[in-house]
């Protein structure tokens, strides 16, 4: 009979160890949470999913499920990290080394206490965490002890009981490592006083350690009175489930200490409020302890007795333990979680794709945007190369007049015998074409090169048609000399022009005036002579002449507006006729800036 009793509640007792018993408190926690996530998800706020996870963890943690907290951390620090959240990431990382150190996973908790040691953003949490390396990982006690009694100091100066409480817990276990029973016996009781107030599930396991403590030591009655103490407390008194479960600890230690008889008062109590509060599982777990008392007793009477009373009263038990659905509104939520973080994976995925999409076309609009302004500039270098070698043949181009003339005058000398003129005639010509030469690759020059240049050139001018015409050169002082660059032989076409096609046709001695004045920021350029005039000249030229001085003019013209676009000199040129045969004026401006 009783076998068959034993054999219906170990099928009872299979079905049970796949439900766990849950506080409804902790699972409308868990369930609440869940809400959120969905929330956070629907909206693709990442920040709110990972404090979801927190706050899961923490629910967990709490509840001394260090496990399932740990997953939830991992989860979050994932998303703080690639959110760069860097004050949530340093605490959300300590968290994770107290849930790893609480499974005895030290490795790990080393690694993360240290992680957050070094993103503390303050002075305390720095210290309190490389305290925390160096408690897990230092050789001796001593420095253990020293590392808790530094975290002591700071969490009793910030008023943080929890932290304060867990010190003096972990101070313990290295004062048992001394085997300082007395001192461990002390901070174990300090870290109970300070933990009931605020952190019940601290406060138990506390408890439980120094129980164990006493029993360790053979010191039953302490154990004794230390769990009695625990079942007096509020937390105890108000929760039945962990009434049931501190009686049975009692039982446990009365049972140490070799007294059966009060722990089966004990057990039969505890079975007593699991099945009049409707905790199946308690009750599942007193039924067996008595059983296996009974069982010792030689009682088969009481412990069929037992059997069968816990088999009637199953049904009504089972309809009254709101534990079981508890652990089914658990499951299914952990299931929508689950559902939940696939939903997101899935969403961050085609976020993912849609911005690679993005920034494939970004960087496809990017690398044509380069290439179009790559072309571009190539096409501007390739045209101001172009403008440059343009200025560069325009230079070198030297007016056919002059050249031809300078070479007759020279042999008009040689064949009147007038040798030294010749000579002199030919040094200039040399020295002007040879100044012209070196300058020729430039497009500026020193103003005192191109003002020796062009008295040279007047100079040699002057030789030639000494019955023509004097000239007079004036600069203003204002002029820096040496360190104004101006444009090469840019003003020897007109003073060509000027003798050749006006001066040079008067019937009396002509005069030419070449003048440099700083106006403003630009240089002044004024040629004036009292030729025959523009339209005059023109009358007078053959076909032949007309087209030659006509593309020296335009090559002039050329360079000035070539020399404007390279580099924004904002050069004017006015050539004004002043009638009347009375010669022209020309005017040229050049910006000095």
């Amino acid at each position: 009979m009783k076998l068959i009793f034993k054999i219906a509640f170990i099928l009872i007792c299979i079905v049970g160890n796949f439900l766990a018993a849950q506080d409804s408190v902790k699972v409308s926690k868990v369930v609440r949470s869940a809400a959120k996530l969905k929330k956070a998800v629907d909206s693709n706020d990442n920040k709110a999913v990972a404090d979801t996870y927190v706050s899961l963890a923490n629910d967990y943690y709490n509840q001394g499920n260090y496990a399932k907290s740990e997953e939830y951390l991992i989860k979050a620090k994932n998303i703080y990290q690639n959110l760069n959240d860097k004050k949530n990431l340093e605490v959300v990382t300590r968290k994770l080394a107290q849930s790893q150190e609480k499974q005895n996973k030290i490795a790990p908790a080393i690694s993360n206490y240290s992680m957050a040691a070094q993103m503390g953003y303050s002075e305390k949490s720095r210290a309190v965490n490389t305290n925390d390396v160096a408690r897990l990982s230092s050789p001796s006690p001593e420095q253990k002890a020293d590392a808790i009694q530094n975290n002591i100091d700071i969490s009793k100066k910030e008023n943080e009981q929890t932290a304060l409480a867990e010190s003096y817990s972990q101070l313990a276990e290295v004062n048992l490592q001394q085997n300082n029973v007395s001192k461990a016996e002390a901070n174990l009781n300090t870290a109970y006083t300070i933990s009931k107030k605020e952190a019940p599930r601290q406060a138990l396991e506390i408890n439980q350690k120094l129980a164990n403590l006493y029993v360790e030591n053979r010191n039953f009655e302490k154990a004794i009175e230390a769990k009695k103490k625990v079942l007096k407390e509020d937390f105890v008194k108000e929760n039945s489930q962990e009434k049931v479960n501190q009686i049975q600890e009692l039982a446990d230690i009365y049972l140490k200490k070799n007294d059966p008889g009060e722990a089966v008062t004990l057990l039969e109590n505890a079975y007593g409020i699991a099945l009049d509060k409707g905790h199946t599982l308690e009750a599942q777990k007193s039924v067996k302890k008595l059983d296996s008392l009974y069982d010792r007793a030689g009682n088969t009477e009481a412990s069929v007795k037992l059997y069968r009373d816990f088999l009637e009263k199953l049904p009504a038990l089972v309809s009254k333990d709101r534990s079981l659905v508890d652990s089914k509104i658990l499951e299914d939520t952990e299931q929508r979680i689950s559902q939940l973080e696939k939903e997101k994976e899935l969403k961050d995925e085609l976020i993912r794709k849609k911005n690679v999409f993005n920034y494939s076309l970004i960087g496809t609009l990017i690398l044509l945007t380069a290439l179009m302004i790559f072309i571009f500039m190539t096409l501007k270098k390739v045209q101001v190369k172009n403008k440059k070698i343009a200025l560069q043949s325009l230079r070198r181009e030297m007016n056919p007049h002059f050249i031809f003339n300078s070479l007759n005058s020279v042999n008009h000398f040689i064949a009147t015998n007038n040798e030294l003129e010749a000579n002199q005639y030919l040094t200039k010509f040399s020295k002007l074409m040879r100044g012209v030469m070196e300058n020729s690759t430039e497009d500026f020059i020193p103003f005192h090169q191109e003002l020796d240049l062009l008295q040279n050139y007047l100079a040699l001018e002057k030789t030639r048609f000494a019955d023509k015409f004097d000239y007079e050169v004036e600069v203003d002082e204002n002029l820096n000399l040496h360190s104004q660059q101006i444009p090469g032989m840019l003003v020897q076409p007109f003073l060509e022009n000027a003798i050749w096609h006006g001066l040079r046709y008067r019937t009396g001695k002509g005069f030419l005036k070449l003048e440099f004045e700083k106006e403003e920021q630009y240089l002044k350029i004024t040629i004036e002579d009292n030729g025959i005039g523009i339209e005059e000249s023109k009358k007078q030229k053959t076909r032949h002449q007309k087209t030659r001085e006509g593309r020296g003019m335009k090559n002039t013209m050329e360079r000035i507006r070539l020399l404007n676009e390279l580099y924004k000199k904002n050069i004017t040129c006015t050539v004004k006729d002043k009638g009347n045969n009375k010669g022209v004026l020309i005017i040229l401006k050049i910006n000095l800036t």
